[in-house]
């Protein structure tokens, strides 16, 4: 736990983190982060991945804390691409347009009132309600929308993806886009918590009865174990369906999943990829603790002042923070070029394990920033 007093530590981090933003904006200036770094480098790449904009999110918080303009000329850039991303149509079979439009164009527009976002934004959301099934209630994950392999997938991040949809729906008062992440959100709530309160990763729905299929998992350990990442996604984004609709039961589906969480958190508080795992030699999966540390922290934030929980959920998401900055961070890794390591993303494919990932980044900057001030949410 950090030795000085909580608000002199969090400045602290977020000089560390903005410098090495700083330090890669000639690299990333037309370019983005990979998903992950090779050999705790990142790349820069071309704005068509799913983390594309994990970059410019990261780019609106360190100009949130620094209150300058000097992000302004490279977040025009990488709001560029993104609009040319989606007039080009490339790689958009995915939910998580979500993702990229919600740290790129609604983040613009709610930091500068930018009207372009704002379209792009809405343009953004049509695009994914082509991927909403109504008999089934449920966003397609990936893949063509007749892929015998992918229809009717549904996958605990895509909780995450929603708020883009929630917020469109306020902007333009067409409750269309309302319903379909309401009724999503509801469909996950239903089939992919488990009744001990672990999560599947995956979960396959008929698109044309809208029965339920099965369970299963992309990227944890096995069908029935709990993937440390997809938890941490449905601790924060079960909080935010509560906070855009109201439904308490969002919310209390967000505290049990919470519980399970932190019950399965090893001594230094950093999951493993797997929550199976709570000793041994498996990796750590720190981007998987960041996330859940912002879940946290906003899931305390709409409980009542009377609740047992409320301040505990607080104290434990400082305490895994305190414990990225202490044993995850590159501060004595100067050859990396990001903040967070020790992420994993897909362990059974061997993809990006034990490696640096650009939404661990974003995600331990939100953190920060969320202690720092009262923050705005770009979800």
């Amino acid at each position: 736990m950090m030795k000085k007093n909580l608000n002199e530590w969090v400045q602290e981090e977020l000089e560390y983190a903005t410098s090495k933003v700083k330090a890669n904006m000639n690299d990333f200036y037309d370019k983005v982060l990979p998903a992950t770094s090779r050999e705790n480098r990142f790349y820069p790449e071309g704005a068509h991945d799913w983390t594309a904009s994990f970059w410019v999110g990261i780019l609106q918080l360190a100009k949130e804390y620094e209150e300058n303009q000097e992000y302004d000329s490279i977040i025009k850039k990488q709001l560029n691409l993104f609009k040319h991303r989606l007039d080009q149509r490339i790689a958009l079979d995915t939910h998580d347009i979500g993702f990229l439009y919600s740290l790129s164009a609604v983040a613009d527009f709610k930091l500068t009132g930018n009207q372009d976002s704002k379209t792009l934004a809405i343009r953004a959301a049509d695009e994914l309600m082509v991927r909403y099934f109504p008999k089934a209630e449920i966003i397609q994950a990936w893949g063509d929308l007749d892929d015998i392999n992918n229809c009717g997938r549904m996958i605990i991040d895509c909780l995450m993806n929603l708020p883009l949809l929630y917020t469109v729906s306020q902007w333009t008062g067409d409750t269309k886009y309302q319903e379909a992440a309401y009724g999503h959100a509801k469909q996950a709530a239903k089939y992919m918590v488990r009744d001990d309160y672990t999560t599947f990763h995956t979960y396959y729905m008929n698109v044309e009865t809208g029965e339920p299929r099965f369970g299963s998992t992309q990227q944890g350990y096995s069908d029935d174990s709990c993937w440390a990442r997809g938890q941490a996604w449905g601790i924060y984004g079960f909080t935010l369906s509560y906070l855009y609709t109201g439904n308490s039961s969002f919310l209390e589906l967000a505290e049990k999943l919470a519980d399970y969480f932190i019950s399965h958190l090893p001594e230094d508080l950093i999951c493993y990829w797997d929550l199976i795992f709570t000793t041994g030699d498996e990796e750590r999966d720190s981007s998987a603790a960041a996330i859940a540390v912002c879940g946290l922290l906003e899931l305390s934030k709409h409980l009542p002042l009377t609740h047992p929980k409320k301040d505990s959920y607080n104290q434990t998401a400082v305490a895994i923070l305190s414990s990225l900055s202490e044993n995850y961070t590159t501060k004595n890794v100067p050859e990396a070029n990001g903040i967070l390591l020790h992420s994993v993303y897909d362990k059974k494919s061997a993809k990006g394990v034990d490696e640096m990932s650009s939404w661990g980044d974003y995600f331990y900057l939100e953190a920060l920033i969320r202690l720092y001030k009262a923050w705005n949410l770009y979800w």
